[in-house]
C-alpha cells in the first residue's frame, strides 16, 4: 500500500497535535504544583488567600482587598520567590541538558559530567573558607566565585577538546577530568579549612538549596537563563542535525564544531548562573530531558520545551517535598533530587546496555 502525501501530512499533524497536548498537559501540572506549594509549610494559607496576595501585589491598580500582613509576608516574602527560583533553576538546568545531551549524542552528558558543577562547588568553597573573590561583586561573594569559575572550568573543556579536534568524546573526556579536578581541590580547601563552621557551609552549599532565593536574586538571574533558554531553542533544528552525527551535519551544511561552541557557551551560562543562587543541585539536568524525550521524541524543537516544563515541575515538586518531609525543618532540595536521580541515572546504565539509544 503507498502511503501518499496527504497521508504522511495527515500523521504529522496528529503527531504535532499530541506533542501540544503533552505541553499543555505538563503545563496544567506545573500550575497545580504551584498553588499547592503556596498553600503547603508550617502555615497553609488557603489557595485562595495565595492567589489573592499574587494579585494585590502584582496589580496593585487593581480594586482588591487587601491581605493580612502576615499572609503577605508567608507568600510574597518567603514562599513566591523560592518557587519562582525553582521553576527558574529547573526549567534552565534541564534546558542545559537537553542541549548538550543531543550535540553530544550522549544521553549521561550533565553538568557534573561536563565539570561545571565541581567548578562551582570549588569557587563557593574559596570564598567561604578564605573570602577570596576572583570578581569585585560587592555582598555577592560566594555567589559571584560559582559563577566566575564555572565559565573558568567551562573555557579549560573547550581548550583542550579543541586540541583533540571538538569532537563529542573529547568535550566529555574533558569534562569528566576538569570535574575530578575541581573535586579534589574542594577536598583540600575541606581539609585545611581552619575551622568546622567553614566546612559545614561548604557541605550546606554544596548540597543545594532555595532558601536562599529572593526577588533581587531572581532579577539577577531571570534574564540570564531566559535569554539562554531562548537561543538554545533558536538552535534546534541545528541540535536535531547535530545529533544525528557529525557526518551528517557536514553533509547538511551544519557547521559543527561552531555550533557545539555556541551551546557550551549558553549552557553554562545558564547552568552557572543558577548553580551560583541555588548550590549544586543534580540530576534535573539529567532526569528532566529524558523523561521528556519519552513524553514527546527526539525533535528538539518541542524538546527543549518540554525539557524546560518538565525541569520546572520537577525541581518545584522536589522542594515541596523538602519543605514538607521533615517539616519545620527542611531537607535540602540537592538531596532530594539526588534520591530520585540515583535510581533513573541505574536505570539508563541497564537501559543503555541492553540497547542502544536512538537519536535519531
Amino acid at each position: 500500500m503507498t502511503t501518499t502525501t496527504a497521508d504522511l501530512k495527515k500523521l504529522y499533524n496528529k503527531d504535532k497535535k499530541k506533542k501540544f497536548f503533552v505541553l499543555f498537559f505538563i503545563s496544567s501540572a506545573l500550575i497545580v504544583t504551584v498553588l499547592i506549594s503556596l498553600s503547603l509549610g508550617a502555615a497553609s494559607p488557603r489557595i485562595g488567600d495565595a492567589v489573592n496576595v499574587i494579585f494585590f501585589k502584582t496589580f496593585p491598580f487593581l480594586n482588591i482587598d487587601p491581605p493580612s500582613p502576615l499572609a503577605v509576608t508567608i507568600i510574597w516574602t518567603i514562599r513566591l520567590p523560592r518557587i519562582v527560583m525553582a521553576l527558574i533553576a529547573g526549567a534552565g538546568l534541564a534546558a542545559a541538558g537537553a542541549t548538550m545531551q543531543g550535540i553530544l549524542r550522549n544521553p549521561l552528558v550533565s553538568s557534573y559530567v561536563l565539570g561545571i558543577s565541581s567548578a562551582a562547588g570549588f569557587g563557593a568553597a574559596l570564598a567561604i573558607v578564605f573570602g577570596i573573590s576572583v570578581a569585585a561583586l560587592g555582598g555577592y561573594l560566594v555567589i559571584g566565585n560559582a559563577f566566575v569559575f564555572c565559565l573558568i572550568a567551562m573555557v579549560i573543556v573547550y581548550l583542550i577538546a579543541r586540541v583533540r579536534g571538538m569532537s563529542s568524546e573529547s568535550v566529555i573526556l574533558a569534562g569528566v577530568a576538569v570535574g575530578f579536578l575541581f573535586s579534589a581541590l574542594i577536598s583540600l580547601i575541606q581539609y585545611v579549612s581552619p575551622t568546622s563552621n567553614a566546612v559545614q557551609a561548604i557541605v550546606f552549599w554544596l548540597m543545594g538549596g532555595l532558601h536562599t532565593a529572593t526577588w533581587q536574586n531572581i532579577l539577577i538571574c531571570f534574564p540570564i537563563v531566559a535569554v539562554a533558554i531562548i537561543l538554545m531553542m533558536l538552535q534546534a533544528w541545528n541540535i536535531n542535525v547535530m545529533s544525528m552525527g557529525e557526518e551528517v551535519a557536514v553533509s547538511l551544511g551544519v557547521k559543527s564544531k561552531r555550533v557545539l561552541a555556541i551551546n557550551m557557551v549558553l549552557e553554562t551560562m545558564a547552568t552557572a548562573s543558577i548553580i551560583a543562587f541555588t548550590g549544586i543541585i543534580g540530576f534535573v539536568d539529567l532526569i528532566a530531558p529524558h523523561i521528556a524525550r519519552m513524553l514527546i521524541g527526539n525533535d528538539h524543537r518541542y524538546l527543549i520545551p518540554c525539557s524546560v516544563l518538565m525541569g520546572a515541575f520537577m525541581l518545584l515538586a522536589a522542594d515541596t517535598v523538602g519543605r514538607l518531609i521533615i517539616m519545620p525543618t527542611e531537607l535540602p532540595v540537592g538531596i532530594v533530587t539526588s534520591l530520585l536521580g540515583v535510581p533513573f541515572f541505574i536505570y539508563l546504565l541497564v537501559r543503555k546496555r541492553r540497547r542502544s539509544f536512538n537519536w535519531n
